[in-house]
Formats: structure tokens, C-alpha cells, sequence
């Protein structure tokens, strides 16, 4: 079945690569074929039926960390079988982590069946047979989001990741809904990263995983100190990030949010090289930046911009954007949104650019 795979496009910054691959860059009768192949190599031996061959959908984007990659996948409905034949014939041994973007699926291992949705995580591992199935909720595609890691990198207990190979998690509460959000943004802002961000981002990818498992097993206090630390970090950004338009949002909030103390927020952020009231100043003028530059904010004042990403002080605010970016806010505006020909841009309002 199998020919020779070629990535559609692949970029490489140190040991950072990322590869993107879709089949219809191919003749039909290659498609299936292709990202079969693909997926055998990047993921692990599988068996995989599909309904229809003849024009096989795809898309597969990968981010490779060292030993930690993260993808991106589209494809239409599956049916997948790790059998023990092809364990004993090549076995990764590796932890995935994966949920729906769109559609839904079912996993089972032994008599265990277990329906999932968009609203869970999966967890698995390559060395015990499974079967798994996906099917479209709107369209004929599903997308999918995976992590994979080396069991040997996971800085557990013996034998306790095992209890948690085979079942769902929750993807809306705590470290679900941060380590949902940090993995879909680690693969939408590739163009972001330099080539020495790499061992910094494999090195965070891992301890976010390693702290959502411990927590599952409730065993966070054998956890490293650092990966103790890159986690609550990571969990404040993610606070800071869903609160940004809250003008009373603050150290001592934050603070009281994550159960510290405002001194020792103020010591994690000094030994990161920050400050907290600096990130939140930041952040909300980069989503001011963002909004000033839309068409379809056109018609909403520049004050109302500002309010709504905690800015209430409309002067405070004018001389901070001068500051940072060199001109004053309408200028801006008027110099990225020139008027042309009486057209009317649409009002409609999105309450977090990132989340479009």
C-alpha cells in the first residue's frame, strides 16, 4: 500500500522542525496511500480502514521538539487497530495525549470501550493493543490535536502512568483547559519561535503534560521543583491572558487566584526576567494594538477599545500605546485603515482576538 512519503513543505530551526503535509497536493489514487505512510512513520505501526479511498482529505501539521512532537491532524472517518503483532514488530514506547478540535470517536482497550468527545482528553500508550474510531460532527473531516512524548521522559512513579494509559480527562477544568490552550497556540504561532526556543518549548510541552498526569494520579508533590514551577507559571499566564479585560485585575488578585503570596509571585516573575504589572501592560496593548488595526472595529471609538482591555484612563492609555509602538493611537488607526470609498466596515465585536 505504502509509497514514498515526501512532506509538502518542511522547516527546520535547530532541532525545531516542522513539517506540513496535505494530499491534495496529490493525484487521488495516492492519497490514502501517502498519509497512511505518514502517520506509520510520525505516529506508530497501525492498522487503519477507511470508507472511502478514492479522495482521501488530509492534513497534517507537526511541530517536532526534540524528543516531544505536537500535531495538527484533519482527515475523514477512521477505524484504527494497534495490534500486538505490530508491537512486537516496532513499539515507540511513548505516551500520546490527544482530544477533538471537530468530531468525536470511541477507544477501546481489552472489553473497555470509552466515547469521546470535544470535550475530553484521551490519554494512551504505544506498547498495549487498542482500537479507536472517529467520525465526523459537521462536514466530512475530523481534526484532532496529539502530543507525544517518551514514557522514559516522564518524571513519574513507576508503573503510574500506566493507570492512566486507556481513559478520558477532562478539558474543561484546571490544567485541562491550560494545557488544551498551550498546545493549540505552541502549533498556531510557529513563525514566531527562534531556533534556541526549541529546548525551552520541549522542555515546557513536557512538564505541562508530566503535571496534568500527576494531578490525575494525585501525586503533584513528587513532581521536580521545576516542573512544579513551569506549570503554575504557565497556569498564571493563563489567568492573566482570560482576564486581561478586567481593569481590576492585579498582583494581589492573581496572587490570590493561584493560593500564593504576592511576594512570591512578584520572586517567580523577577527569576523569569518579568514583572507582573509589565506582562498585563503588555498583553492589554497588544490586543489594542490588535483591535485598532481590525477594519471590522472601525466604527468602535478608540476609548471603548481601551475600555474593554482595562485601559480606563483614555490619556494613561494614549501616552503608553506612543511609547511602545511610536505613534499615538488614531494615528495608527488612520494609517492602517485608510478610508476608501464611503464603504461601511461590519461592527461585529470578538472578545479575544486569539480565540477566532
Amino acid at each position: 500500500m505504502a509509497i514514498g512519503f515526501e512532506a509538502n513543505r518542511t522547516v527546520g530551526l535547530a532541532n525545531m522542525i516542522e513539517t506540513e503535509f496535505r494530499t491534495e497536493t496529490l493525484p487521488p489514487v495516492d492519497r490514502f496511500a501517502s498519509w497512511y505512510e505518514l502517520a506509520c512513520q510520525s505516529l506508530m505501526g497501525t492498522r487503519i480502514h477507511a470508507d472511502n479511498l478514492a479522495d482521501f482529505p488530509a492534513t497534517v501539521r507537526m511541530l517536532h521538539l526534540g524528543a516531544v512532537e505536537v500535531s495538527q491532524e484533519t482527515f475523514p472517518a477512521l477505524q484504527v487497530e494497534r495490534t500486538a503483532k505490530l508491537i512486537r514488530r516496532s513499539d515507540p514506547d511513548q505516551i500520546h495525549l490527544a482530544f477533538f478540535l471537530s468530531g468525536n470517536g470511541g477507544f477501546t482497550r481489552a472489553d473497555r470501550e470509552i466515547a469521546v468527545t470535544t470535550q475530553h482528553l484521551m490519554v494512551y500508550d504505544t506498547w498495549r493493543p487498542f482500537r479507536a474510531w472517529n467520525a465526523p460532527t459537521h462536514g466530512n473531516t475530523c481534526t484532532i490535536m496529539r502530543v507525544q512524548v517518551p514514557r522514559a521522559l516522564l518524571s513519574l512513579p513507576p508503573n503510574a502512568v500506566d493507570q492512566l494509559t486507556g481513559r478520558r480527562l477532562s478539558r474543561s477544568g484546571g490544567l485541562g483547559r491550560l494545557v488544551t490552550r498551550c498546545l493549540r497556540e505552541l502549533i498556531n504561532n510557529t513563525a514566531r519561535y527562534r531556533p534556541d526556543d526549541a529546548p525551552r518549548l520541549e522542555t515546557f510541552t513536557l512538564d505541562l503534560l508530566v503535571a496534568l498526569l500527576a494531578h490525575e494520579l494525585d501525586s503533584e508533590t513528587s513532581l521536580p521543583i521545576e516542573t512544579r514551577q513551569h506549570t503554575l507559571m504557565a497556569q498564571i499566564h493563563d489567568f492573566i491572558h482570560r482576564n486581561l479585560a478586567d481593569p481590576a485585575l492585579s498582583p494581589a488578585l492573581i496572587a490570590t487566584a493561584h493560593h500564593i503570596s504576592t511576594r512570591h509571585l512578584h520572586r517567580i516573575f523577577h527569576n523569569h526576567g518579568l514583572s507582573v504589572a509589565g506582562l498585563i501592560r503588555q498583553r492589554r496593548l497588544e490586543r489594542c494594538h490588535h483591535d485598532l488595526g481590525n477594519p471590522q472595529l472601525r466604527s468602535l471609538p478608540i476609548q471603548a477599545i481601551a475600555a474593554r482591555w482595562g485601559f480606563n484612563d483614555n490619556a494613561h492609555f494614549s501616552r503608553l500605546f506612543r511609547a511602545t509602538y511610536g505613534i499615538p493611537p488614531r494615528d495608527y488607526r488612520h494609517f492602517v485603515q485608510p478610508t476608501a470609498g464611503g464603504h461601511t466596515p461590519s461592527t461585529t465585536v470578538h472578545t479575544d482576538p486569539t480565540d477566532r
